[in-house]
């Protein structure tokens, strides 16, 4: 009798040593920001991709009345963008050529101190996400653009600081969705070709490959207060279809596709300092993409105070509009 009990204890020790065997354990999931970073942006951007960002580097457009130094933060508490890594290797190619700035990267919340801003002169919110700054994180960045500093966000800057009105309003908004995918190609607006920030275009409206947002009307700050310089051309059909399904229909308050509003970049005075904002950034290539590298720059030293360029809202003013070409 103990030797069949053996054998069926042997037998099922067997079975589970071959279930172990053909179901072996998952690998543990990244917890830490640095693990989830890592995991997620990998080797990148390539030998390759950095030639084809180095290929497409801008001009500046005006020399830096002083040296000027940019905090570039990239951390992100929600959804992780592969672009990060394409943007943090363009800020700091487009630093070294043009000297239009120098640029630290950072991903640490320590960063956010009056005494630390203190050697920068703007902080740029490179696709980051979900930021949780405390209290006095929050009162020092506030502090600094009030002063007299600059920010500058690009694409998921704007999925920040929910539950921070001020952070909010900081930036100009916060992610209520995005319709117009990162697989499609979309048309946009030029929203006066002369102005200064919008040199890049050449005068016209393009379509790019791109994921756009849009923002939650509650908290948006609208045409009253931000300078829109690019938006969605919702005359194109291309741009209407992704607002026919019903999830999205429900945001449109009874708008027609054709009249719903999409402000895409725009800049603002806030307090003493300055606002550059643009929701391009979602692809990697976008910042290998020279036209809207020069946007991005010329907004980065507009928010230096290197470039001026009137902030007047867009509620206020007349402008002429470059609609995007019919075809891409």
């Amino acid at each position: 009798m103990k030797k069949r009990s053996l054998v069926i204890a042997i037998a099922a020790f067997a079975s589970v040593c071959l279930l172990v065997a053909q179901n072996p354990a998952a690998p543990e999931k990244p917890k830490t920001w640095e693990e989830k970073a890592a995991e997620r942006f990998g080797d990148t951007p390539t030998a390759e991709q950095k030639t084809q960002i180095e290929a497409n580097l801008p001009s500046a457009t005006t020399k830096p009345k002083a040296a000027r130094k940019v905090l570039v933060f990239y951390r992100c508490e929600g959804f992780i963008h592969t672009s990060i890594p394409f943007g943090n290797h363009a800020m700091k190619r487009i630093a070294e050529s043009t000297g239009a700035f120098s640029a630290d990267f950072a991903d640490q919340y320590s960063v956010f101190t009056k005494e630390n801003l203190a050697q920068y002169d703007a902080i740029l919110f490179n696709n980051t996400t979900g930021l949780r700054p405390d209290d006095a994180q929050k009162a020092a960045i506030l502090e600094f653009v009030n002063g007299g500093k600059g920010i500058v966000g690009f694409h998921a800057a704007a999925d920040n600081f929910n539950g921070w009105d001020e952070g909010i309003a900081l930036i100009g908004g916060i992610f209520n969705g995005h319709p117009w995918n990162a697989g499609g190609t979309w048309a946009f607006k030029v929203e006066d070709p002369s102005h200064p920030l919008n040199a890049a275009w050449d005068g016209k409206g393009f379509w790019h490959k791109d994921e756009i947002y849009w923002y939650k009307p509650e908290n948006f700050q609208g045409r009253d207060k931000l300078r829109v310089l690019l938006s969605l051309d919702l005359t194109k059909t291309e741009n209407q279809k992704p607002l026919e399904n019903e999830k999205e229909k429900a945001k449109l308050a009874g708008k027609a596709p054709a009249d719903v509003d999409v402000p895409v970049s725009w800049c603002r005075e806030i307090g003493k300092g300055r606002l550059f904002f643009t929701n391009l950034g979602h692809n990697d290539l976008t910042f290998a993409n020279k036209s809207a590298l020069q946007h991005m720059l010329d907004g980065i030293q507009y928010a230096l105070t290197d470039l001026d360029a009137d902030a007047t809202p867009s509620g206020s003013v007349k402008v002429e509009i470059a609609t995007a070409p019919e075809q891409p």
